[in-house]
C-alpha cells in the first residue's frame, strides 16, 4: 500500500471509531457511564526506544482529553524494561480504582497475573502495541509479522541481482546477520516470523541473535562478535528488528573498519534512522504512524470505561495464548528508505526538514532535493 493510500485508510477509521464514541449508540446500552471524568492508567514498557514518549504519550493523552471534554485524566507509569517494576505499577493502578488500563508489556507473560487481578477489580485492560497474556479486553498494534515481511523483502531487494554462493536457489552472496528483538516480546517473535518467511532459502543466515530488552548496546555487542566470527567480509546483510539496535550495529561495523556498509534494516523511523538512511548507513526502516494507533488505544480504553461495546472500534479480532477473540485493530505499515523519505515521515508532519537535514547529511539531503 502506499503512503498515500495509507493514509487515507487510516484518516476513514478514526472517525468511525469515534463516532462509536459520541453517537446515538450511548443511550442504547444499559449501564453506559456518560459522565467524563475517566481516569485511564497507561503503562509503557521503556524509554530507549524515542516513540513512546515522544509520540505515542502524548497522542495518547490528547486523545483521551478530546474524548472526555477534558476532563478525563492519564495516570502515566514507563516501566524501564523492567517486567517486576511494570507490574508493580498496575498493582498500584489497581488500588488507585483507575477505570481502564492501556498496558504496553514489557514482559507479555509476566504480566498476566497483574492482568488477572485488574478483571477481579471489574477494570478493563487494552493491550497496547503487544500482545498481553491474561483477560484482556482489546488490542491495538500494527500488524507485526508483515512487519517482518516488508523488512526482510527490503533486505532481499537490497541484495537482488548479485549471484552467489547463499543457501538455496538465486540466493545472494555472503552471509546475513540477523538480529531479532528481545524474546520477552511476543512481537519479536512475529517480526522473526514474518523476515524468516521472506529470508530462508535466499540467504544464508550467518549467525542470528535474540537481542535482550532490545537494547543497541546489546545488538553493538552482538555484532562485534558475528564480525569476530564470521570476518567482516563475509557479512553482506544484517537484519536488525528495529533503528535503535541498527544504530548500535551500525557502530560495530564501523569501528570494525567496515567503510562499504552493507544494508541493514530497521523499525520505527526514528529521527536518528531516518538521519543514517540519508547519510547511506541504514538501508531502510519501517514507518509506523504512531498516532493512529496511539488514538485507537485511547478510543478502546474510552469505550471500555464507559461500558460500551467494542464492536464499531475494532477491525478483527485475535486469540491470545490465554483468551478467545479479543477485538482488535492492527495499523498497517510502510517500508522507508531514501526514496520516500518526502512522502511519509515528512508528508506526515512527523519530521521536518531542517530536523532531518543537520549538517553532517546536509550534502547528502540536497542530492535528495530535501530542502
Amino acid at each position: 500500500m502506499n503512503a498515500l493510500l495509507h493514509r487515507a485508510a487510516v484518516a476513514a477509521a478514526v472517525p468511525a471509531m469515534t463516532m462509536s464514541l459520541f453517537g446515538c449508540g450511548t443511550t442504547e446500552e444499559p449501564g453506559v457511564r456518560l459522565s467524563d471524568d475517566i481516569v485511564v492508567g497507561l503503562l509503557l514498557p521503556e524509554n530507549q526506544a524515542a516513540r513512546y514518549e515522544q509520540f505515542d504519550k502524548p497522542v495518547i493523552e490528547k486523545r483521551i482529553a478530546l474524548l472526555t471534554n477534558s476532563k478525563g485524566t492519564v495516570r502515566y507509569a514507563n516501566a524501564n524494561q523492567d517486567a517486576g517494576r511494570q507490574t508493580q505499577q498496575l498493582e498500584s493502578m489497581i488500588e488507585d480504582k483507575v477505570d481502564v488500563l492501556i498496558v504496553d508489556a514489557v514482559d507479555s507473560k509476566a504480566i498476566a497475573g497483574a492482568i488477572e487481578k485488574a478483571d477481579d477489580a471489574d477494570i478493563p485492560v487494552v493491550a497496547f502495541d503487544r500482545l498481553a497474556e491474561g483477560p484482556i479486553d482489546g488490542y491495538v498494534s500494527f500488524d507485526n509479522e508483515q512487519v517482518g515481511h516488508i523488512q526482510g523483502k527490503s533486505l532481499l531487494e537490497s541484495l537482488k541481482g548479485e549471484a552467489g554462493s547463499g543457501s538455496g536457489p538465486g540466493s545472494a552472496p555472503g552471509k546475513v546477520v540477523m538480529m531479532n528483538g528481545a524474546l520477552t516480546d511476543p512481537n519479536a517473535a512475529m517480526f522473526k516470523k514474518g523476515a524468516h518467511t521472506e529470508l530462508d532459502g535466499k540467504v544464508e543466515i550467518g549467525l542470528e541473535y535474540d537481542t535482550k530488552d532490545w537494547k543497541p548496546e546489546n545488538a553493538q555487542a552482538n555484532m562485534e562478535a558475528a564480525i569476530a566470527y564470521l570476518g567482516k567480509e563475509a557479512i553482506t546483510g544484517v537484519y536488525s528488528a528495529n533503528d535503535g539496535m541498527a544504530g548500535g550495529i551500525i557502530v560495530a561495523l564501523k569501528a570494525a573498519g567496515v567503510t562499504d556498509l552493507p544494508p541493514v534494516t530497521g523499525q520505527d523511523a526514528e529521527l536518528a534512522a531516518v538521519q543514517r538512511i540519508v547519510a547511506g548507513d541504514q538501508y531502510m526502516t519501517v514507518y509506523k504512524q504512531y498516532a493512529p494507533e496511539a488514538e485507537a488505544a485511547a478510543e478502546m480504553a474510552i469505550l471500555l470505561a464507559r461500558n460500551m461495546s467494542l464492536g464499531a472500534a475494532a477491525h478483527t479480532d485475535i486469540d491470545t495464548p490465554t483468551e478467545k477473540s479479543v477485538p482488535t485493530v492492527r495499523i498497517p505499515v510502510i517500508a522507508l528508505t531514501k526514496d520516500n523519505i518526502k512522502g511519509t515521515v515528512i508528508a506526515d508532519g512527523l519530521y521536518t526538514v531542517k530536523q532531518i537535514c543537520v549538517p553532517k547529511v546536509q550534502a547528502e539531503c540536497e542530492e535528495l532535493g530535501l530542502e
